[in-house]
């Protein structure tokens, strides 16, 4: 598919998100939206991950970018940000390993009852 088609369709679905989280009676995140309405998709086999490669793979690759905007954005609150220092790095260091802990622990457990099942890995 053409790189144009590829970019027109996921920005599509990210328009459908922004319409959606416009006319939800609470606040949540169009881009979370748009993320679950093409994993939606994706997963209805309504579009096939090929029909967005090229373009997945150019945000992908140039990812880091992406977040320039936003940490230039932060700079403007470093004051702010100074006096929240220490409660953030203490929440930061408790939380980082506490979330690949339930991770791997949620994995784990998974794979345990999928053994039970005899569902094998494909």
């Amino acid at each position: 598919m053409n790189i144009v088609m590829e970019l027109a369709l996921i920005f599509g679905v990210c328009l459908v998100g922004v319409i959606v989280a416009s006319i939800m009676p609470f606040a949540v995140p169009y881009s979370v939206i748009s993320l679950l309405i093409l994993m939606t998709l994706l997963y209805q086999k309504a579009i096939k991950p090929y029909q967005i490669e090229k373009a997945s793979r150019f945000f992908i690759e140039n990812m880091g970018i992406f977040f320039v905007p936003a940490v230039v954005g932060t700079m403007e609150y470093v004051e702010t940000l100074k006096n929240y220092l220490l409660p953030f790095l203490v929440i930061t260091l408790v939380t980082t390993p506490l979330i690949y802990f339930v991770t791997g622990w949620t994995v784990q457990l998974m794979l345990r009852h999928r053994e039970k099942k005899g569902v094998r890995h494909a």
